[in-house]
């Protein structure tokens, strides 16, 4: 009688079988992928089932697999550069340009663009109320519209520095639209690193960037102006005795618009330069014109002086233009505070414009 043990000694050892044939995936070390891919076999692994398992090895991603993404090399160019003034010209006619196509300049929200219309139409609306007045054929109805929107001193001032509606809704809002993203912009996508890879000093970038903003407020404000004048003189047909006795203070009136592009172009530019938020720019230009404003009328109608018309831009540019155009002043306190006023926020303006603008980063982190 044999024992199970001598039986087992005896026999000859079984060949192990095949795998069976797996019809849907390929056969890995007696398994096919669909049962290394269960939920069992993943828990095997973990547990360590002694199957080998000390010796397996993590495939993971090599050094040299990593590839590089790019590779930037920085070539100086040996050629001729162009002159000065026309990568100067290249930064106006980047801004400038497009308020009219968008193809290969600045990018304007088109109800931006419309905005600037409606302003730019609105402050033509003496012109029409003009040939409104010669088109009716004499009567009181054609006087009183002559009296009201012709040529005169006080008209001259109101079509620059009138309060309302210009410096309430048109011209501070003008402001706003046009140097809100002019320097944020830049600051928030690192574009100024495009300008000084280029042969452009940042004083050219400030000074282009500055003649950009006022060249679009004058166009509204000045050109306006300019136009208003000489369509009463056409619409009307005065002669040289009428132009003779209005050009003392239509220059005056001129350069009181000038005054007015140049301040609220310098404010705007300043608080362009501050932030990355155009949106801040703009809300905080704003709220300096109309602020101002009101504290110091507040104060004036308690303690009634108009000393601290000062601190508002829009009431020292009043001020100012009114000497120049020759009217009675609405103010009190001596016209040379205010010509100081006007003269300190230029100044502050400016040099916090070119301080930040000297911290502009040259290359993109």
């Amino acid at each position: 009688m044999t024992t199970l043990s001598e039986t087992d000694d005896q026999a000859p050892p079984a060949e192990p079988s095949p795998p069976p044939a797996d019809t849907h995936g390929s056969q890995v070390g007696g398994k096919s992928d669909l049962d290394i891919g269960s939920g069992q076999t993943r828990m095997e692994v973990a547990y360590g089932a002694g199957d080998g398992d000390d010796d397996a090895k993590a495939v993971v991603a090599q050094k040299a697999s990593l590839g590089v993404l790019f590779e930037q090399v920085y070539r100086p160019w040996n050629g001729t550069l162009g002159p000065r003034w026309v990568r100067n010209y290249a930064i106006f006619r980047h801004h400038v340009y497009g308020l009219f196509r968008g193809k290969g300049h600045r990018h304007y929200n088109p109800f931006v663009r419309l905005a600037i219309l409606v302003i730019f139409l609105g402050s033509l609306t003496p012109i029409a109320m003009i040939f409104l007045s010669v088109t009716i054929s004499g009567g009181e109805g054609a006087d009183f519209l002559n009296r009201m929107w012709g040529v005169n001193r006080y008209n001259l001032w109101g079509q620059v520095l009138g309060y309302f509606p210009r410096n309430l809704c048109m011209w501070p809002l003008l402001t706003a639209l046009v140097v809100g993203g002019m320097i944020s912009d830049d600051r928030k996508n690192g574009t100024s690193a495009i300008y000084f890879s280029r042969p452009v000093t940042r004083t050219d970038y400030t000074a282009m960037k500055y003649l950009s903003a006022a060249v679009v407020l004058g166009f509204v404000i000045v050109f306006s102006y300019m136009l208003y004048y000489a369509s009463s003189i056409v619409f009307n047909g005065e002669g040289w005795a009428f132009l003779i006795d209005t050009l003392p203070y239509f220059l005056g009136g001129l350069l009181a618009g000038i005054l007015l592009v140049v301040t609220y172009t310098s404010i705007g530019m300043a608080l362009s330069s501050v932030s990355q938020s155009r949106f801040f720019a703009a809300i905080g230009f704003l709220a300096i014109i109309f602020g101002t404003k009101v504290v110091a009328l507040m104060i004036e109608m308690i303690f009634g002086t108009t000393m601290f018309y000062i601190l508002s831009p829009y009431d020292s540019l009043a001020h100012v233009g009114q000497w120049l155009v020759g009217i009675p002043a609405n103010y009190e306190h001596p016209l040379a505070f205010s010509v100081i006023s006007v003269l300190i926020f230029n100044a502050a303006s400016i040099g916090l414009l070119v301080s930040r603008v000297s911290s502009l980063e040259v290359t993109r982190e």
